[in-house]
């Protein structure tokens, strides 16, 4: 029997007297894409920084490849693989696109990969070469979001951490970046996105949570949660009214190539 990935085993965490999430279970196998998602304050972004030690545990345990991470400090836990993309995006404006990039391969592990990370991530994200010499701080809320993922890649993850992906975004930009995700969970990395836009995520992710007030109150596979009236009315609302998530130009050109079709 294989080890999960990562297991929160009735983690309780917040903000000094403040409790947010509250006797939250959560697991996630090798190689899955899982989603949280609920409404603001729900808990999500809470989950995601506990996972990446930026807060503290009140109570609970984190497991990652069946080690306990409780109190591993945020840079350890980088060093094991775990990476993140914050929630808005929190680029750093006056450094270029590069060194941003650098700054993700800080540590020993990554270091010694970091050209082909480099290849990577500008093989995913094409515009970030075209802009590598530009200040982070110029660029396009689109272009940041793709700088802060590749950020993230340039940590060798194997637990690349997501939170709201789409925050702000056109849903053409929107498209793009779900296009990237499932590029990247091609390749075998295990992805924990938190997201707002829920089509968008049970688009991507093959399992999900449904968050609320601190604690999972539905669990299942994408296809399911995607499914469920309650769910949708209950606690996803509105981020279900929202677009499908739209392929690029070019991936739809090469569908149709592959069904001997043409553009249209």
């Amino acid at each position: 029997m294989t080890v999960p990935i990562l297991r929160l085993d009735n983690i309780r965490a917040g903000y000094d007297d403040s409790i947010v999430i509250d006797g939250l279970n959560l697991v996630i196998e090798q190689g899955e894409v899982v989603c949280l998602l609920g409404v603001n304050g729900a808990g999500k972004t809470t989950t995601m920084r506990a996972v990446t030690g930026l807060i503290p545990l009140k109570f609970g345990q984190i497991l990652y490849n069946g080690e306990d991470i409780s109190q591993m400090p945020p840079h350890e836990r980088v060093m094991a693989g775990i990476c993140l993309s914050p929630e808005g995006r929190q680029v750093f404006p006056d450094l270029t696109v590069m060194e941003n990039l650098l700054l993700g391969s800080f540590n020993r592990r990554a270091r010694r990969t970091r050209k082909d990370s480099l290849e990577r991530v500008f093989t995913l994200f094409p515009k970030l070469y075209e802009r590598q010499d530009q200040a982070a701080g110029l660029m396009s809320g689109g272009e940041q979001q793709m700088l802060a993922i590749g950020r993230a890649l340039m940590g060798q993850p194997k637990l690349l951490a997501l939170d709201e992906p789409s925050l702000g975004l056109s849903p053409k930009m929107v498209g793009t970046v779900f296009e990237a995700v499932q590029t990247i969970a091609r390749s075998g990395i295990t992805i924990l996105l938190v997201e707002q836009n829920a089509r968008a995520a049970l688009t991507v992710a093959q399992r999900g949570y449904v968050l609320s007030a601190g604690r999972v109150v539905h669990e299942g596979l994408a296809t399911d949660l995607a499914e469920s009236e309650s769910i949708q009315k209950a606690f996803v609302g509105a981020a279900f009214s929202a677009e499908r998530v739209r392929p690029s130009r070019r991936a739809r050109r090469a569908a149709l190539r592959s069904q001997g079709g043409a553009d249209a």
